[in-house]
């Protein structure tokens, strides 16, 4: 019985594999030519907003 020997993956070699690819998925998104948009801040009264984050938070924090 023979055994293939594949050479195994290394740390380097996957930071070399890290370091050219954050670099690409960069440029790939800055050529994309979408600009971000701002959602609308309303502070009428002063409170905290109402949204998904504040409502996950108050429910995780509920003893």
């Amino acid at each position: 019985m023979t055994k293939k020997s594949e050479p195994a993956s290394s740390r380097r070699d996957f930071l070399k594999l890290a370091g050219t690819a954050a670099p690409a998925a960069v440029a790939a998104v800055a050529m994309s030519g979408k600009e971000a948009q701002a959602d609308e801040i309303r502070a009428e009264d002063g409170r905290m907003q109402d949204t998904a984050h504040t409502r996950a938070y108050f429910e995780s924090a509920r003893f």
